[in-house]
């Protein structure tokens, strides 16, 4: 049933389906359940659609577990490497809102030289071009459209059509080198690529227009790059009632296929479709040089709002307007300062396990009344911001959720005074996860040696083993703030200095691991022995610190985390906790099973997996193999 419910998913996607049998089809969904297969990038896969997994996205298939590879299917007979899978929208953070697409093999044989010629300026600071390409790229170009990539934007009230997004440096690369050549030296100063994140865009006849707003610009700050234009690249031409219309520049009612539109960031505009065909467009931007960027705090306030209202609106659609409202002026704000924002501010109340506290993204409101920890309030804070799994939930869903519009945030204090809110997160001691082993015993070295009397929990080569696998969990474990014991979130207090002012998270070290060699004369390993005792999820944050104020009734957290001068990292993961098996090693399926269970993911340089020969599942050690 669950392949037929991915294969179909195809079928009633392409908006030609009957109404009935969509209507049908979405009632099977609404009631399967389904085990996530696979996790990448902290989001839970299912190779089909199902009550939790509803939202669908494209990867590269070679990111997914090899034994459930070749259950999710491949939409796209172009890009036969990308894989379908299906996320449960309710975990998505800023961080995954967006689903971005490897295409550079789709570019990788093809001639990509491209020239933009035949400039005109219909406004000032409206750049237009015929764009040449080869026979080759245009085709390949035109193919994007038939990928099947297309998925619903978050935003999708607020704009029509369909969109997905892209990424290929070869054809940035092409367009970068075009561009440099056909720029007029004014505009030229300071470029320095082509984004190579591409949107592209379709529109039928009919469908909604792309509603005026302003692009939010880019800025790296560690590399010194802003955009300062954005580049349309019309696949096809068409007329429109306009096609584009920039507000107080350039209306282009009429666009030939691949004409390359280049505009400053500054304008306001709005797209329509075409009349007399379908719309195809790629957005991208030029990317530019800066010596000086003015820092703006506030700017990353209002981008901070944005982006939390954003991940609400999955379960509050009516936040969406709000967030499209902040994206909206944090563009403009770039260019002329922070000028005018809603009338009336967004909040979101929410309730979690008895905790009640008010958010928007940036401030955090939490009682005093009941004696909740400062400490509780920025694990909660940052639970809440990244959106973090507890077991297989994720937080905003435990959440009860209630949104709230005020003129401002004076009525917060009294009305969390009113809501009991006491600690729910247990203190836990790290150590009690990694007992010490027992002290070796040389009398046996295996159970071929020592029938009746061999104790795996006594031998030097296991303990060490476990050593290994102690301390690759411990330089997870022992480092995180936050840890989630199945559904229960336990709390580091260590790990958290609160000092004027500020809360600061700590972050984390690394251990080294030990090195061996061993006999085996009964065709097990050691390996065999050392078994997963259970499975701890840690919450790792390299983040700012969490500004605070307290007043009688509450405490007022302020979480900065798009301010320019900070760099900052989220990252969850679940870690296998080692023990030793006091049983004869029996199961092939159960042995080895420790080092299998480790998330690919946490193995880096300051991470590395245990490096012995013992843990290769290939290398068994000869039968006749003696001590070294």
């Amino acid at each position: 049933m669950s392949i037929e419910l991915r294969d179909r998913f195809f079928a009633v996607s392409t908006g030609d389906a009957p109404a009935e049998e969509v209507a049908r089809y979405r009632a099977e969904v609404d009631a399967t359940d389904a085990d996530p297969a696979a996790t990448v990038d902290g989001l839970d896969l299912s190779w089909h659609p199902s009550a939790r997994f509803k939202s669908v996205r494209f990867i590269d298939a070679e990111r997914i577990d090899e034994q459930v590879r070749g259950l999710f299917a491949r939409p796209s007979a172009d890009a036969p490497y990308l894989a379908a899978v299906f996320v449960d929208p309710r975990e998505l953070s800023f961080r995954t809102f967006e689903n971005i697409v490897p295409l550079d093999r789709l570019f990788e044989d093809v001639p990509l030289e491209a020239e933009l010629a035949e400039p005109v300026e219909p406004a000032e600071g409206v750049l237009s071009f015929s764009l040449r390409l080869t026979p080759q790229a245009r085709a390949r170009l035109t193919r994007l459209d038939e990928l099947n990539l297309y998925v619903p934007p978050l935003n999708a009230a607020t704009r029509g059509g369909q969109r997905f997004i892209f990424h290929s440096a070869l054809l940035a690369e092409a367009l970068t080198a075009a561009v440099a050549d056909a720029l007029p030296p004014a505009v030229a100063k300071g470029f320095s690529h082509v984004n190579p994140v591409f949107r592209c865009n379709r529109f039928e006849p009919g469908d909604a227009n792309f509603h005026r707003h302003r692009d939010t610009p880019y800025y790296d700050a560690a590399r010194q790059h802003i955009s300062r234009y954005t580049v349309l690249l019309y696949l096809t031409g068409g007329t429109g009632s306009p096609a584009l219309d920039l507000v107080g520049g350039a209306a282009l009612g009429e666009i030939g296929d691949f004409t390359c539109v280049i505009f400053d960031q500054r304008y306001e505009h709005e797209g329509a479709p075409y009349r007399d065909g379908r719309k195809v467009f790629l957005r991208t931007e030029l990317i530019f040089t800066a010596d000086e960027v003015t820092e703006a705090p506030e700017i990353g306030e209002l981008f901070s709002k944005a982006c939390y209202l954003t991940g609400e609106s999955v379960f509050a659609p009516e936040l969406a307007r709000h967030a499209d409202a902040y994206y909206n002026q944090v563009a403009a704000a770039h260019w002329g300062g922070l000028g005018e924002g809603p009338a009336r501010g967004t909040f979101v109340h929410k309730e979690f396990r008895g905790v009640h506290f008010v958010a928007n993204g940036y401030d955090f409101w939490f009682p005093k009344t009941g004696a909740l920890p400062l400490a509780e309030c920025a694990a909660l804070t940052l639970l809440d911001y990244f959106n973090c799994k507890l077991g297989d939930t994720a937080f905003r869903a435990l959440c009860r959720t209630e949104v709230i519009e005020a003129d401002d945030a004076a009525w917060i204090p009294e009305f969390l005074r009113a809501r009991q809110s006491g600690p729910v997160m247990t203190r836990v001691d790290k150590s009690a996860f990694f007992p010490e082993p027992e002290r070796p015993n040389s009398e046996f070295c295996c159970p071929f040696h020592a029938p009746g009397r061999y104790d795996p929990t006594r031998h030097d080569e296991i303990i060490e083993l476990y050593a290994e696998a102690r301390s690759f969990a411990q330089a997870h474990v022992l480092p995180a703030p936050i840890l989630m014991l199945g559904q229960d979130v336990a709390l580091d207090p260590d790990r958290f200095v609160i000092r004027d002012g500020l809360i600061h998270v700590l972050g984390e070290g690394a251990l080294e691991p030990v090195n061996f060699a061993a006999c085996w004369n009964d065709e097990s390993n050691a390996e065999d022995y050392v078994i997963v005792a259970g499975k701890v999820g840690v919450a790792r944050f390299l983040v700012p610190p969490i500004i605070y104020t307290e007043s009688a009734d509450c405490y007022h957290l302020k979480f900065d985390f798009f301010r320019n001068s900070w760099m900052v990292d989220h990252r969850q993961a679940t870690i296998p906790i080692p023990r030793i098996s006091d049983e004869d090693w029996a199961d092939p399926e159960e042995s080895r099973a420790w080092r299998r269970s480790v998330d690919s993911s946490l193995i880096d340089v300051d991470h590395p997996l245990p490096a012995s020969d013992l843990w290769d599942d290939e290398d068994d050690w000869d039968e006749d193999e003696e001590d070294d």
